[in-house]
């Protein structure tokens, strides 16, 4: 009991608790409060009846006990009339012997008044009284009235009257000899004895008044007779009246005493009082108020223990379901939702917690299928290139000596992969791409090396670093494993790859530096034909200026370093200005204009073109603003990496910059390389569709140098192709040059595409391409690349070429 006071006096009811618990108590309040308002009445009704009752009862008690005074009085004087010397004394009227027979008899019976009279009701001897007194106080009438008729019996004429101030109860007998020679009258003085048996007998007090005037208490059994019946005036109602007595109180009830024949001028009647203690009636019933009391105390007392308790146990649950929804919102879930017992909370609270954890599962599901999606590779199942930085900045991180544990990371890029993948299409290579992964997967089984997938055939490798010798010997292993044939379906393919090395924190302790580097290595493998090798300063002589030039990169766009430039791009055939392309050119504090091929493939090596990319659609839609503004419609083209194409938010980013600005997307035109779709097809597609769903127009970039550009031109949702300039400069002096110029702008024109050539640097080259029907042309022979606040001032000055006095050769003329 102790442990469980202590435990319920360290409870704080919470705010639901309190919501269960309080309304369920001020009900139980509410209906105790009126239970006892009606018991309290029931019970002041109750005792009223009850005294009412026993004043009822008092008075027959009262008179029974007069009765039975009167038979002892009435027996007595029934023996004094037959009392043989008496009657001697009656017969020789000697009035002295009588007077000593009454006084005699009268002190042996205690009789206060004995009278003998005549037949005829007149005094003739008489104690207690001189003879000629009672004559007075007692006429003859009054004393025949007294014997009735002759057939009642001695008690029946037993009456109370007042002599002299004092109640007398009287009793008259008749004296025969044989016939009636007088009357014998005996009186008793009405004292405190019958008022005393009658409160020995049934608890009452009581008083004999005499309403005369003044009134007068005759005799009383209350203590202070004056402060108790002073609430009885003669015309008070008989009933119901209360007293008071000290600090007690009495409920009273008045009955009018026989007083036998009132004459004229007679004394007014004989009252008797009798009270009942209010608080002894009651008594009982406050005993039962303090039961009933302490029995509500004790059930409020139990309610509100069992109620806590059982608000506690129905908010414990939803307490749980509380921590739980915080951890769910906290990402942790791993931790299950505990479902309560249904036999203790109800179903509904269970269903709730089910709810919950159904939630839980699903949620954790999700989360773990796109963690597998944001992490691993879905072709191979190996980690991809995000999960393979992550882990890789992780072992970056130093330890509490501020020591970066040595690791060596390799990437592996298969040799030959593109032309397999075009010959045998993109099916077998997916499958070859996997019998590399589990080939791998087979030389890793250490659990401290990971190995993943970084894009379309390359492949990254992290482990502890034991040195130079231990890590060539991995990537060797790892080499022969790929050396052996592999058979898918009917084919045969053997492969080769090449392999680059770099170490932690030797060479750098940035994870995308590192991985910079090692590609440094992994392409100088590939072109050496070594297999295997290990980063080196030497690999690339400006390798300390590059690691400075990518910390300063990261401050060019906050210091805004970058400048936008515009090449213009005209038509062909009227000569009017279209638009232009845009690239970006770097004005350094201290360097200068940096080329952009001093930092744009180191850009694209480290992923910082991102960043670079996201800051030309900024600029270039600002630009295409402002030429809006200007009141020209004109286009604009920004080239877009490798990288950015496996941006799932790029199509996000261009439609918010679009919205931002009022710009329509059919002025924006995203150039795209072969290569860049080749790395990883599949994503690279999903990102083309999303950026031509905006209405965003996509251009081929330096068409003709890849291998799959036929194959893949048809799938992709491009609107413009752009012809490499490798064959524009060279299609005025080398015919087969011309021809496949021809032949691309054919082609292009069935697929109903837009054909913009590069490198137009002679009006020759514009009269050729114009009436080869080549749609657009840029170039330094159109214009160089300026700044962007410049090209308005250009189109202004801009007058086009005319073709009409051009010469051209004869095989060409053949040609056209």
């Amino acid at each position: 009991m102790n442990g469980l006071v202590a435990r319920l006096s360290g409870w704080r009811l919470s705010g639901l608790e309190r919501r269960i618990v309080g309304p369920f108590l001020l009900l139980l309040l509410l209906v105790q409060g009126i239970s006892l308002m009606l018991v309290n009445g029931a019970i002041g009704q109750s005792a009223t009846r009850a005294i009412d009752n026993d004043l009822q009862t008092g008075q027959r008690v009262f008179t029974r006990l007069l009765e039975q005074r009167a038979e002892r009085l009435s027996e007595a004087a029934a023996l004094l009339a037959a009392d043989f010397g008496f009657r001697s004394a009656v017969n020789s009227r000697d009035v002295a012997t009588l007077g000593d027979a009454l006084e005699n008899h009268g002190r042996r019976i205690g009789a206060s008044l004995v009278v003998y009279t005549d037949p005829v009701w007149r005094p003739v001897a008489a104690t207690g009284l001189h003879v000629d007194r009672v004559s007075t106080l007692l006429p003859g009438a009054r004393l025949a009235a007294m014997a009735g008729s002759p057939g009642n019996t001695p008690v029946q004429h037993a009456r109370l009257t007042l002599i002299e101030g004092r109640a007398y109860q009287l009793v008259a007998v008749p004296v025969r000899a044989p016939r009636t020679v007088g009357w014998v009258v005996m009186g008793f003085v009405l004292d405190q004895s019958v008022l005393q048996q009658l409160a020995a007998i049934t608890g009452l007090r009581g008083a004999v008044l005499h309403h005369g005037s003044p009134n007068r208490t005759l005799l009383t059994t209350f203590v202070d007779a004056g402060e108790a019946l002073a609430a009885h005036p003669a015309t008070a109602p008989p009933c119901g009246r209360e007293l008071r007595e000290a600090d007690a109180r009495w409920r009273s009830c008045e009955f009018i005493l026989d007083t036998g024949v009132v004459t004229a001028g007679t004394a007014p009647p004989l009252r008797l009082v009798l009270a009942h203690s209010v608080d002894a009636a009651v008594a009982p019933f406050e005993r039962l108020q303090l039961t009933l009391l302490l029995l509500t105390v004790l059930g409020v007392l139990v309610f509100t223990v069992g109620g806590a308790m059982t608000a506690r146990r129905l908010s414990r649950p939803i307490r749980g379901l509380r921590r739980a929804a915080e951890r769910l919102r906290s990402a942790d879930y791993d931790t299950p939702v505990r479902v309560p017992d249904e036999r203790v909370v109800g179903d509904e609270l269970v269903q709730l917690a089910q709810a919950f954890e159904s939630t839980r599962l699903a949620v954790q599901q999700r989360t773990q299928t796109i963690t597998r999606l944001a992490y691993q590779d879905t072709l191979t199942g190996l980690p991809n290139r995000a999960r393979f930085v992550e882990v890789l900045r992780e072992r970056l991180q130093p330890d509490a000596a501020g020591v970066v544990a040595p690791v060596a990371v390799m990437m592996l890029d298969l040799d030959r992969f593109k032309h397999v993948n075009d010959v045998l299409g993109h099916q077998l290579g997916d499958r070859l791409l996997c019998e590399v992964a589990q080939r791998l997967t087979g030389c890793c089984r250490r659990p401290e090396v990971v190995l993943a997938r970084l894009s379309g055939d390359e492949f990254g490798l992290l482990l502890p670093s034991d040195g130079l010798e231990q890590a060539c010997e991995v990537a060797r292993a790892l080499l022969a494993v790929l050396d052996l044939p592999m058979r898918l379906d009917e084919h045969t393919i053997d492969l080769s790859a090449s392999l680059g090395i770099a170490f932690a924190p030797e060479h750098a302790t940035d994870p995308k530096i590192l991985l910079g580097l090692v590609e440094v290595a992994m392409y100088a493998a590939k072109r050496r034909q070594l297999g295997v090798l290990a980063y080196d300063a030497s690999m690339d002589t400006r390798s300390s200026a590059s690691l400075s030039l990518l910390s300063e990169l990261r401050q060019a766009i906050d210091q805004r370093e970058l400048r936008l430039f515009v090449q213009p791009k005209v038509d062909l055939k009227s000569g009017r200005v279209l638009g232009g392309e845009a690239l970006v050119r770097w004005h350094h504090p201290q360097r200068g204009l940096v080329p952009p091929m001093q930092f744009i493939p180191f850009a694209e090596q480290t992923g910082f073109i991102r960043q670079i990319t996201t800051w030309m659609l900024a600029a270039g839609v600002q630009t295409l603003q402002d030429w809006q503004d200007a009141g020209l419609v004109m286009k604009l083209s920004i080239n877009l990496s490798t990288r950015d194409l496996l941006d799932p938010e790029l199509a996000d980013r261009v439609r918010q910059l679009l919205d931002r600005h009022r710009v329509s997307a059919a002025r924006l035109c995203l150039e795209i390389t072969e290569s860049a779709i080749m790395d990883d097809p599949a994503r690279a597609l999903q990102t083309l569709q999303k950026l031509h769903e905006l209405g965003v127009r996509l251009s081929i970039d330096d068409f003709g140098t890849g291998y799959s550009s036929l194959a893949y031109l048809k799938r992709l949702p491009v609107d413009e192709l752009k012809i490499d300039r490798s064959f524009v400069t060279n299609m005025e002096r080398d015919l087969d040059d011309a021809r496949i110029v021809q032949s691309t702008i054919g082609l292009a024109h069935n697929l109903g595409l837009t054909v913009v050539a590069e490198g137009v640097e002679t009006d020759k080259a514009w009269a050729l391409l114009a009436r080869l029907g080549c749609d657009e042309g840029q170039g330094y022979g159109i214009g160089r690349p300026m700044p962007a606040d410049e090209f308005l001032g250009w189109v202004g000055r801009w007058r086009s070429p005319s073709d009409d006095a051009l010469h051209v050769d004869t095989d060409f003329a053949e040609m056209l």
